[in-house]
């Protein structure tokens, strides 16, 4: 049933819609299948009726129908995009499929002025009925202003429906939603319309290309492409605003590994967890429901790097039932289109959604493989140095890690005592506990430890492929804030973002602090004995070590090899678990990138990425 404030009499009722919103067109296609009608009237003018109903039947080919204005100074045309999830689209694609008579109302205008009106986001329908979203709008839509061209097109549709009123019994009208109110008053008041000034205005269809349908589009085009799967597949669609993006993230995802090969993959379901956390409060922040693609790029950058951000937006434009040769379409962006002609000029969307405010989001892509070809070619292996603010990130978790290493020294050296008059070092629980029937507090008293810690050793893949990791090598410090380091990585040939700027990742190393110099390691014949490069990268570090205390941070918990090693070298294993520490953060340090020379330090930063 058609509630009563659509109604205009027993055999008009008004349908009010948001353009472009695909929440809507659901709304339609339910009010057309759920009611019989005879009759659907359409606020398009007629001239458009023949191309717009070839067009709709072509889906889900998209395309424009477009006619020129008669404006002498510039070349101008107005246009109704056939877009799937335009509510007036479904609404004539339902029509056809259910051989109901469609009728176009709206007046024909030499020059159309457009409208854009801001709206609450269509997502609420899916909890408020419509007739509620609509009288909560009622007081912030604004009258149109007398012989004005808004009110002459409203006279005009209510003069044609009280025509049609007497050929059909049952017609449904949609409608904009800024246009309901003073239709539904026109068509009760029965004010004539004003005489439309005659012209003649060519209308042609233009199939749209593929990299130019956000702009023609009122979802993103991947949205819409679910959209039309769900339709050719019988498959649910209700919450496709919302279960949409989250198909647009995983599919971003995708593309992502297949283009880029990433030499390892930080976008994990985790972090596409925190993504996802982080769209819906930016967009909560935005008074918004659902995100638009500058929220869901903004964050897809700050979570999980510029790589996967430019993935999802290339994602985002892809409309996969758009086979169409780029000579052939028309091409639009912000006001103007191209015509397949050759005509250009600036263009008006007759079915206007929400307006558009374009935002300027600065990415940096990963170089195409020719450029990294070029760059390989000029890299000279005997000038190498560091990206100093990646060195100063890695040093100060150095640090850390060595302040927790000699913290750990002295809590295995902690004794508990029946509490008598201080707490010394805290409250022993566990003790506490133990002795609760005595009625005791315990304490704990921790001696100063003994010694420091000067070698932090890190593992991050076990067991190391020494096919992977096949750049060994020891780097010495150029001041004395700097460690000795000594590392396995990726080869340095393997992936390049800039010229004379090489990205690797680390699979091990070991910082030495104060640095001090030391033979290389993977040259030195002591430890060529050693098999695995993790091994080896051990054997190192408990050699070179003047302190008995050596920090082990890996994935896992020592191995027996590992302490028979650092027994062989009379030195003591700190173990320390990877998982302490954030994946995210983990992620960034082993990502690191060498310089061909110090030149390139002037203007690395241009093409480093951060993750």
């Amino acid at each position: 049933m058609v509630h009563c404030v659509f109604r205009l009499d027993d055999g008009v009722a008004l349908l009010p819609v948001l353009h472009g919103s695909g929440d809507f067109a659901l709304e339609v296609r339910r009010f057309l299948l759920n009611s019989r009608w005879d009759c659907l009237a359409i606020p398009l003018p007629s001239s458009f009726r023949a191309e717009v109903l070839t067009a709709v039947r072509m889906l889900p080919l998209i395309s424009v129908v477009a006619a020129e204005e008669g404006n002498d100074n510039d070349s101008m045309w107005n246009y109704v995009p056939i877009d799937p999830c335009q509510p007036v689209i479904m609404a004539i694609r339902i029509a056809l499929e259910e051989y109901l008579s469609i009728e176009f109302i709206d007046r024909e205008t030499q020059i159309y002025e457009p409208e854009s009106y801001v709206f609450p986001d269509p997502y609420s329908l899916k909890t408020v009925s419509l007739e509620k979203f609509c009288a909560a709008v009622l007081p912030t839509i604004q009258s149109p202003i007398p012989g004005s061209q808004q009110h002459a097109r409203i006279l005009t549709m209510t003069n044609e429906l009280h025509q049609l009123r007497s050929q059909y019994k049952n017609i449904l009208c949609l409608c904009s939603l800024a246009h309901w109110p003073w239709l539904r008053d026109a068509y009760h008041a029965r004010t004539g319309a004003p005489e439309s000034e005659p012209f003649y205005a060519p209308v042609h269809s233009y199939p749209v290309r593929e990299r130019s349908l956000a702009f023609v589009l009122g979802e993103l085009p991947y949205i819409t492409y679910l959209y039309e799967r769900s339709r050719r597949e019988l498959l649910p669609d209700e919450n496709l605003s919302i279960d949409g993006i989250k198909e647009l993230v995983i599919e971003s995802r995708g593309e992502w590994l297949r283009k880029h090969e990433p030499l390892h993959n930080w976008v994990t379901p985790l972090r596409l967890q925190v993504l996802l956390q982080y769209v819906r409060n930016l967009t909560l922040m935005n008074a918004r429901l659902t995100p638009d693609l500058y929220t869901l790029a903004l964050a897809a950058k700050q979570v999980c790097g510029d790589t996967y951000a430019v993935s999802l937006v290339e994602t985002a434009k892809l409309y996969p039932f758009q086979h169409i040769d780029d000579q052939e379409g028309a091409a639009f962006g912000v006001g103007k289109a191209s015509f397949p002609a050759g005509d250009v000029g600036v263009v008006k969307n007759r079915l206007e959604g929400a307006p558009v405010v374009w935002k300027n989001l600065p990415l940096k892509r990963i170089p195409e493989k020719e450029k990294q070809t070029q760059w390989r070619q000029r890299w000279n292996p005997f000038g190498i140095c560091s990206w100093p603010p990646e060195d100063r990130r890695i040093e100060s978790f150095n640090t850390h890690v060595r302040e927790t290493a000699q913290a750990l020294i002295g809590a295995g050296l902690a004794r508990s005592e029946k509490f008598t008059s201080s707490l010394k070092d805290g409250l022993d629980i566990r003790e506490t506990f133990r002795n609760w029937y005595t009625n005791n507090l315990y304490v704990k008293e921790i001696p100063p430890s003994r010694g420091t810690v000067e070698m932090v050793v890190f593992l991050f893949d076990l067991p190391a492929d020494p096919q992977k990791y096949t750049f060994c090598t020891t780097w010495y410090a150029e001041h004395e804030e700097e460690s000795t380091l000594s590392f396995y990585s990726t080869p340095i040939g393997e992936q390049f973002v800039g010229p004379g700027v090489a990205q690797c990742l680390y699979g091990g190393c070991f910082f030495l602090f104060p640095p001090r110099y030391l033979p290389d390691i993977w040259r030195e014949r002591e430890f060529m004995q050693y098999h695995t490069l993790e091994e080896r990268l051990l054997a190192g570090a408990f050699f070179h070590s003047e302190q008995k205390n050596v920090a082990v941070v890996s994935p896992r918990p020592p191995l027996a090899a590992w302490k028979l090693l650092a027994r062989k070298y009379r030195k003591k294993i700190i173990p320390i678990p990877l998982s302490r520490f954030s994946q995210q953060l983990v992620d960034r340090l082993r990502v690191f990138h060498v310089l061909n020379g110090k030149v390139v330090r002037s203007y690395a930063g241009r093409f480093i990425r951060e993750m």
